[in-house]
Formats: structure tokens, C-alpha cells, sequence
């Protein structure tokens, strides 16, 4: 039998229609969408009707794709998928802790919201950009790194996939320098330097934002991004508002749920970034990904039925 992990992609893959599909389809998501939309109007039609640039602002991108991916969790529940193991990336994290149980639904969207608008000032304050450096090895972008002291790595996605990040004038330069040594990188479209020194603040008003609220032990294994490893109750809280302004170590996360025997991946939300990853770190696992009803409906035939 399958063992099965569920993975959230994080900001980015945002996009004008996601959850409508969903929210006519299933009345499990429906309910869980407006709660969301309770607590912030107007959140359903930006989901649904955009427009883009609205829907990228990271202090709506992230509350949108985090109710978007829990109402996702939700509907593939009720048709009877059962994981074994959650992970998400960056902001994907949060649905995937309230898939495990770590947060209720109203303290992690709550949370979700001030951790966007933390991030979505931050940004504003200190600009800065991201970039992901292509075709080199982590050790190779590291290396390169060292002439560049304001740049960092910052997410480790994949063999040959790492994102750096920092202060604009300095990630142009950084930038100028690959393109002289004939290697190639691609700025992301993001507002700010996320994962970076750049979002200490943001991390600290996020861990005093995390005091006193209740966290629960994880009824699954969540895999953070912080550490590649699974949250305990006593770090929860911590590993949270760290990983805000620390590195997201996708790759070795995915290699620590195989080592502990997940050969199956699901990714719920919208587009298949995190599946291009996962078919990158282990070519021999099984990838799915679903990102509307028909999407579950097909995950579970392909599973041979509820798991």
C-alpha cells in the first residue's frame, strides 16, 4: 500500500479562478471557504475573479492560498485520502500544519493573515528581490556566494535549483556576475527577499504575534522547512516564526519522508511546482497533484481508491 504525503506550494502559485471549482463542488471546502470569507470579506471573489495584481499582494496571496489549499485538504478527506506525512513550502507550511492538527483553522488563518502583512511591510521597507540559480549544484551556488556577502541562498528546491536572495542593487550585481561566468539564473516574481536576513522583523512580529496561541501535537508528521525535520509540540511555535526569515530546505525534506518510506506525493493547490521538484529529487516516487474536484477524483482512482 501507498504511503502517502500531502505537500502545499507556497506563494507563487497564486492564480485568478483558484478554489472556484471547489467551492460549487464540494460542500466540505464550501464550509471551511466561508469561514475564511468571514473573517475576510471579499477574499472569495479576489480568489475567484482576480485581478492578478490584487491576488499577488503577499498580505492577500498568502490568507488566499492558504484557505484555497486547507479547503483542498478538506474535500481530498472526505473522499478519503489519509497522508501519512504533510509538508509545505514556505507559506504552504501553514495549511499543512492545520491539516496535522497543530493549529485550529481560525488561529491559523488568523496567523497566516499577519504573517502576509508582516512580510507584505517588510518588503515595502527593505526592498529586495529573489532570484533561482540554475544548472549548479548548492555547493557551486555557495562557492560563487562568497564574493557577494549581501546575497544568500535561501531555498534549496531540487538538484540544480537553488534561490538566492537579498537587497535589489545587490542581487543585480550578483546577477551581472553569473551572466559574465556564462551561468543562468531567473528572478522570481516576488515582493520582497523572503527567507532572508531581510524578514527578521517580520520574523520577530510573527513569534509575539504565535504567543499564546494554542498549538496541538501533530496527528501526522510535518516536515518543516526550517530544520527538514518533523515539528514536535515543544518547537512548533518556534520553528513558525523562524522560517520566515530562514532557509526553506525543500529538497532534504523530501529525501527525509522517502527515508521514512513515503513513495507517494500529493500536491494540493494550484499548478505543479512542487511535483516538477519532487520528480527532480526522487525521479522514482509517484507525483500527483490536484487542484480542483475532477483533480481529487483522479487522485483516488489512481491510488486504487480511498488510502
Amino acid at each position: 500500500m501507498a504511503r502517502l504525503a500531502i505537500v502545499f506550494p507556497g506563494q507563487g502559485a497564486q492564480m485568478p479562478g483558484m478554489g472556484q471549482a471547489l467551492y460549487e463542488a464540494s460542500p466540505e471546502a464550501r464550509m471551511l471557504m466561508d469561514r475564511a470569507e468571514e473573517r475576510m470579506p471579499g477574499l472569495l471573489a479576489i480568489c475567484f475573479r482576480g485581478p492578478m495584481d490584487r491576488l499577488t499582494r503577499t498580505d492577500i496571496a498568502q490568507p488566499a492560498l492558504f484557505m484555497v489549499e486547507a479547503a483542498l485538504a478538506e474535500a481530498a478527506r472526505a473522499a478519503g485520502l489519509e497522508a501519512q506525512a504533510a509538508a509545505g513550502f514556505s507559506l504552504g507550511e501553514w495549511p499543512a500544519c492545520w491539516f496535522a492538527g497543530l493549529l485550529g483553522f481560525e488561529e491559523a488563518f488568523g496567523l497566516v493573515r499577519k504573517r502576509g502583512a508582516f512580510m507584505q511591510r517588510c518588503a515595502e521597507e527593505t526592498p529586495g528581490g529573489m532570484a533561482a540559480v540554475l544548472r549548479l549544484s548548492t555547493h557551486e551556488v555557495e562557492d560563487h556566494l562568497k564574493g557577494h556577502p549581501d546575497i544568500r541562498a535561501v531555498n534549496f528546491n531540487a538538484p540544480g535549483q537553488t534561490v538566492v536572495a537579498g537587497p535589489i542593487k545587490a542581487l543585480e550585481a550578483y546577477e551581472q556576475d553569473l551572466k559574465a561566468r556564462g551561468l543562468r539564473s531567473m528572478r522570481l516574481n516576488v515582493a520582497g527577499a523572503f527567507h532572508s536576513p531581510l524578514m527578521e522583523t517580520a520574523s520577530g512580529q510573527l513569534a509575539f504575534a504565535l504567543e499564546g496561541i494554542r498549538i496541538s501535537a501533530p496527528i501526522v508528521p510535518v516536515y518543516s522547512n526550517l530544520t527538514a525535520r518533523p515539528y514536535t509540540l515543544a518547537s512548533a511555535g518556534e520553528w513558525l516564526s523562524l522560517q520566515l526569515a530562514a532557509p526553506v530546505r525543500w529538497e532534504e525534506s523530501i529525501r527525509n519522508m522517502a527515508e521514512e518510506g513515503v513513495d507517494t506525493f500529493l500536491e494540493l493547490g494550484p499548478g505543479k511546482v512542487l511535483s516538477g521538484l519532487i520528480g527532480k529529487i526522487l525521479p522514482e516516487a509517484r507525483v500527483l497533484q490536484a487542484e480542483d474536484p475532477e483533480g481529487i477524483r483522479q487522485a483516488v482512482e489512481r491510488l486504487g481508491g480511498p488510502v
